[in-house]
């Protein structure tokens, strides 16, 4: 009985806390520890949709490395590329939209082509996967290099998209008595939006469709899936290009929120491995729950302690492994 209480209360402070902290005026000395609450609650804002970003390039490489056991270390380079695909159809055609549509399509069919080309011809062989995609990420990288030089782009944006949205969290109170509410750029807002409904629908499809359950099969036993009369490789092509297609869609929303530049595709393939790795291999769920956990805890170091800030999420790996080596959500095989 004492337990199930003081299990009740905890339970009510953890819901409690956070509303609290969003929605009341803090005390001065709590705006001391903690600068601001409007440099707080940016730094959790931040941190979700940052998060997002990352759980689209993670979804990606979950599917191809997590689920199909394809080690393909050229992910980045897939983000990267899609970073510029969208550049420069959005440069041209002023449709952000088309941007979008762009970098998801024309990943997906480079992703194909690779996955036919390379992934297929060395499938089974982790070693020689994993070195023939560090090549293919050098060469890409020097080709995107020297076609688009080592200046940092921006996709442009609707003006709709540059707008901030007034968020109704209460972050001072002026002399007259009124509130002042913190503005929050929608951009960010519908990058975090892209990833939830992408994470849904990805999951609904791995989860409950005819393919999803051909995917998970084909992953446990191959040969029984393909004595079936399922063609397993036209499976796993698909499979592989919507990953990489992934990858591209995250690469026009990164490109847009944050920048384009050479050296990012080294950065988000970090994440993706990072966030695999704290979430567990193949689980959809495991990406969302590692991306935001790395997510957090980059955007709350950059302001509370932006010297240790990789070392917050290397440790935050570290500790997953220790405790649970297979990762939060990963099951075991």
């Amino acid at each position: 009985m004492i337990r199930l209480f003081l299990g009740a209360i905890v339970l009510v402070l953890l819901i409690t806390t956070p509303v609290w902290l969003a929605v009341a005026v803090w005390p001065d000395w709590l705006n001391a520890i903690l600068i601001s609450k409007k440099a707080f609650l940016s730094a959790i804002l931040n941190g979700v949709t940052l998060a997002g970003l990352y759980f689209l390039v993670a979804s990606g490489f979950t599917l191809i490395f997590g689920l199909m056991r394809n080690v393909n270390l050229a992910h980045g380079s897939l983000f990267l590329l899609g970073s510029y695909v969208g550049y420069e159809v959005v440069d041209r055609t002023g449709s952000w939209l088309a941007g979008l549509a762009a970098g998801f399509a024309a990943l997906a069919v480079i992703g194909v082509g690779l996955q036919i080309a390379v992934f297929r011809k060395l499938e089974g062989d982790d070693m020689r996967q994993t070195l023939v995609s560090i090549g293919v990420s050098v060469i890409a990288a020097d080709l995107m290099l020297s076609i688009w030089g080592g200046a940092t782009y921006q996709i442009p944006i609707p003006d709709l998209l540059a707008a901030n949205v007034r968020l109704p969290f209460v972050t001072a109170i002026r002399s007259d008595g009124s509130n002042v509410y913190l503005a929050y750029p929608v951009l960010r807002l519908t990058a975090l939006a892209i990833a939830v409904v992408a994470g849904i629908a990805l999951w609904s499809m791995l989860k409950f469709s005819r393919v999803g359950m051909m995917v998970r099969a084909g992953v446990d036993d191959k040969a029984m899936l393909d004595a079936s009369g399922v063609n397993v490789h036209r499976l796993f092509a698909v499979v592989f290009g919507f990953g990489a297609g992934l990858a591209g869609l995250a690469g026009v929303v990164g490109g847009s929120v944050l920048s384009v530049s050479p050296g990012e595709d080294v950065r988000y393939l970090l994440v993706s491995l990072v966030v695999v790795i704290v979430g567990g291999m193949g689980s959809i769920s495991g990406a969302a729950i590692g991306a935001l956990l790395i997510g957090l805890a980059e955007q709350i170091s950059l302001v509370y302690m932006p010297t240790y800030g990789i070392v917050l999420i290397f440790l935050i790996m570290m500790a997953t492994l220790a405790v649970r080596p297979r990762g939060l959500m990963g099951l075991a095989r």
